[in-house]
């Protein structure tokens, strides 16, 4: 009865883990989860009140397809006062969180056979989405001795005919690795002369800690042509629930083709959304960003301590988002076991790096408080003396 698309899709394990735990906890079980990729802070009031206020001026009817004239314009002053890029209204699009994003600029690009590259570790939906529209994924490989970026070289190789888009997140969930301006500058000179498109998924660009943040559309016109620029702010300020993301391209045939299929699928974003959201790319929020980037760094910075004194274990500081993505090869090489196993003994849910394409890892989100994160590193040093005893 089902397609075969459909039943090529495998189940987000970010959300299967976060279920279970919550299905545990519901039951009566002390656990600590580390798995959700959501901030446990609330949304700034600032965007709240928007969001009031324009439920009470009766801002609750359908709206444009692609976002009310006011978020549009909203996202294109963003993008040039923070990120350098120069994009019209009718280049910017609102959907719901990035994921539908992706899911609406595969639907509209990649045909049956095109290959997508994709570095590993990787967001746990980017192959499934290419998967589902008929695309190869093609994989190239990081670990924690090359900072989890691939090089021009590994990219040159991975090139064929059939190359549609390369895919790249900074910082990138789940190893919080970001791509400098140098690095993107020599991965721009690998793509010079192709028709290589690239979809940025710049989401936790406010949560970056070390360096500056670059966004890749800006390297030069070049890029800025071939690149699909990705973004929102359910981790920025806390609106995983609102959901809210968009994106923006110069090829504005790309953007209204994607309207396009929006418009026969979900229509407009929620209003409300769209309204409290101006909130939150106008720097209305940006001490609230500045309060929560700063908190998140401290969290960044103990548990990056705590687990690099656990004999076994080791893991890169990263630069951006709120992972950590743990080394465990000492250890165990089967991460779903060794995650499984850590769950049921000692009730800490994290992620098996598996799901993210790289065995051997596991993903532990810093995105809750001081005091849980130092029981849950205390319960997992426990698990790995009793594993190499």
């Amino acid at each position: 009865m089902l397609t075969k698309r459909i039943n090529s899709l495998s189940e987000s394990i970010t959300m299967a883990v976060t279920a279970l735990a919550k299905e545990l906890k519901a039951n009566g079980k002390d656990i600590l989860s580390f798995s959700a990729g959501e901030p446990d802070f609330d949304t700034p009031d600032v965007i709240k009140e928007k969001a009031i206020k324009a439920i009470k001026d009766g801002a609750t009817k359908y709206t444009a397809v692609d976002g009310i004239p006011e978020l549009k314009q909203a996202i294109v002053d963003k993008l040039k006062r923070e990120n350098n890029l120069s994009y019209e209204p009718n280049q910017v699009i609102a959907n719901n969180g990035a994921k539908h994003s992706l899911f609406n600029l595969f639907q509209a690009t990649i045909e049956e056979g095109d290959e997508v590259i994709i570095p590993s570790p990787y967001w746990v939906t980017y192959p499934e989405l290419v998967k589902y529209c008929g695309g190869k994924v093609v994989e190239i490989k990081t670990d924690d001795t090359t900072g989890f970026k691939i090089t021009p070289k590994q990219l040159k190789e991975a090139i064929t005919d059939k190359t549609k888009m390369l895919i790249l997140t900074t910082p990138s969930n789940p190893t919080g690795a970001i791509y400098s301006k140098n690095e993107l500058e020599a991965l721009a000179e690998v793509l010079k002369g192709t028709d290589i498109l690239v979809a940025s998924d710049e989401m936790y660009e406010k949560l970056t800690y070390e360096g500056e943040f670059v966004s890749t559309a800006s390297i030069n016109e070049d890029m800025f042509k071939r690149t699909i620029t990705i973004n929102g702010l359910s981790k920025s300020v806390a609106m995983t629930g609102w959901r809210f993301g968009y994106m923006a391209s110069s090829n504005t045939e790309l953007i209204n083709a994607t309207k396009k299929l929006q418009s026969q699928s979900t229509s407009n974003i929620n209003s409300i959304t769209q309204v409290a959201a101006i909130a939150g790319l106008d720097g209305s929020a940006d001490d609230d960003i500045a309060y929560m980037r700063e908190e998140f760094r401290k969290r960044r910075d103990s548990a990056v301590e705590l687990f690099n004194n656990i004999d076994g274990l080791s893991v890169l500081k990263p630069d951006g988002a709120f992972y950590l993505f743990v080394n465990i090869k000492e250890v165990s090489n089967d991460s779903l076991t060794f995650a499984k196993e850590l769950l049921e003994s000692k009730g800490v849910a994290v992620v098996p790096g598996i799901g993210f394409g790289s065995e051997g890892y596991f993903r532990f989100s810093f995105a809750t408080d001081l005091d849980t994160i130092k029981e849950g590193i205390k319960r997992i040093e426990e698990f790995v003396k009793e594993k190499r005893s």
